[in-house]
């Protein structure tokens, strides 16, 4: 792998926010510097939204709320379908500004906001069914429950993912009718603002708002009064902020929070095939997806052969520029999120396991760190119990089925879990004994359209993606009516 300087990079500075139905520039004196993932240098100074102006922003929602939802649900479609076409014209440019951003692979960065477009349109097409449903009541009265939307509600995306969880979350809420304060990781700070702006340019003024910044401008979104509810999906630590805050003033909170996802492998399963999926659920976006596999639980009798295909692979992967079309992981975020994986792996390493694969950073600049395989590790490390979020595959060797299940159900996390096992009974007891919201067997990633599922524990609380997703952005409303009595009665 080499990475050179780039004396020619272009510095950006991203000091503006979407408040009232156009862009206004920045008033605030703080500044957050990003630097680029690949090669280490300045690449973005974010001027954060002062309280101020986040009180502006919220007070634009507020103000375009009554309208909105009185909008026709087929016009409030309308305008998403329109968002998803703008979003599809510019996917190239989204991914590019991604992949500049997070260091993520540029193919991978297009597919990703090709998949935001494909969850606007989702939503407009789910947002025109039934809003509520009518009661069994007396035939002389009418007995219906709405479902209405909350008001204003907060978006709050994270870095890793940034087009498919802002899209999902936002499209959702604008078609139930409520409006939308959002604000982007200013992690993926530019990215995060070309899309959001994006799809609010589709709709009218006040709709969709948004505000640039870090944790602070978050709180202040969280703590207005004006917002009804807050959807989140980010940290562990940043979700329980959020919960303690929204709910002491009363507002809802739906929060996607970290994972620490285990996959088991069973006896009697292809060695070759097993591998490749513990890569891909591990390696994928170096390790950076909120369902990345982060402990691995292999049966004794596959065990060698599994961790020798594996090594094999790690070593076919490149590491490098994730722009070229031939890198099969690109860096880390940032430093930060670096020193969390080597903390982790040589944690890990003292304690007692062994590194099979990787397990040191690559010299040069940037954040890199290679494809790792850790045999032996157990309960009580760091890299079995806290989210790792980096290209590292932690094994422990199991005995049989029931005892790899136990440890896989263990830990304080429940996103998601993956079981590659030919045998159906043990296919269906995962399914029934893993506590996690997504059970996923022989893929490790994969799902129809249309799915959702609640985190469970430290992952996070509410519904996730999909029809659910839209029936969690609204409440319910009983309404009885009846005739008056006819005069005289």
């Amino acid at each position: 792998m080499t990475i050179t300087s780039r004396p020619d990079i272009e510095v950006h500075r991203l000091a503006q926010h979407y408040v009232g139905g156009r862009a206004v520039p920045g008033e605030g004196s703080r500044v957050l510097e990003r630097r680029s993932p690949v090669t280490g240098e300045s690449t973005l100074v974010l001027v954060p939204a002062t309280p101020g102006e986040v009180a502006r922003a919220v007070a634009a929602a507020d103000e375009a709320r009554v309208a909105w939802r009185r909008t026709p649900a087929a016009t409030r479609a309308t305008a998403l379908r329109a968002a998803a076409a703008a979003v599809r014209a510019q996917a190239d440019e989204l991914g590019a500004a991604l992949c500049r951003s997070t260091g993520r692979l540029l193919s991978q960065s297009v597919e990703s906001a090709r998949v935001a477009a494909d969850l606007l349109d989702e939503a407009a097409a789910a947002g025109t069914g039934a809003a509520g449903r009518v009661l069994g009541g007396p035939l002389s009265v009418l007995d219906v429950v709405r479902r209405e939307p909350h008001g204003v509600v907060g978006v709050i995306t994270p870095w890793n993912d940034p087009f498919p969880a802002a899209a999902g979350l936002i499209g959702a809420a604008l078609v139930t009718g409520n409006t939308v304060v959002h604000k982007p990781s200013e992690r993926s700070a530019a990215p995060g603002w070309h899309l959001a702006r994006l799809i609010a340019e589709q709709l009218p003024a006040g709709v969709l708002d948004v505000v640039n910044g870090d944790g602070a401008t978050g709180e202040a979104l969280v703590a207005d009064q004006r917002v009804a509810l807050v959807a989140q999906v980010g940290s562990t630590a940043t979700g329980r902020r959020i919960a303690a805050v929204a709910g002491a003033r009363g507002a809802r909170v739906l929060r996607e929070n970290g994972g620490k996802d285990p996959l088991l492998v069973d006896d009697g399963v292809d060695p070759t095939w097993a591998a490749q999926q513990i890569a891909t659920g591990a390696f994928t976006n170096t390790g950076q997806l909120c369902t990345s596999v982060e402990r691995v639980y292999l049966h004794e009798r596959v065990a060698d052969a599994v961790l020798t295909e594996l090594v094999d692979l790690c070593a076919r992967l490149r590491v490098g520029d994730p722009a070229d079309s031939s890198t099969d992981l690109g860096p880390l975020v940032d430093d930060e999120q670096l020193a969390v994986v080597e903390r982790h792996v040589d944690d890990a390493v003292r304690s007692g396991a062994r590194v099979l694969a990787g397990g040191a950073r690559l010299e040069g600049p940037g954040a890199f760190y290679p494809p790792t395989v850790l045999d032996g590790c157990t309960a009580t490390m760091e890299v079995m119990t806290e989210e790792t979020f980096g290209p590292v595959a932690a094994v422990t060797r199991v005995p049989d089925f029931a005892a790899g299940l136990q440890l896989a159900a263990s830990g304080r996390y429940g996103l998601a879990a993956t079981v590659l096992t030919p045998h159906l009974d043990h296919a269906l007891r995962a399914a029934d004994e893993l506590d996690v919201g997504t059970v996923k067997v022989n893929a490790v990633f994969g799902g129809a359209p249309g799915g959702s599922a609640d985190p469970r524990r430290d992952s996070g609380a509410g519904a996730g993606y999909g029809p659910d997703l839209l029936d969690a952005m609204t409440v319910l409303k009983a309404v009885h009516i009846e005739a008056l009595p006819p005069s005289g009665s």
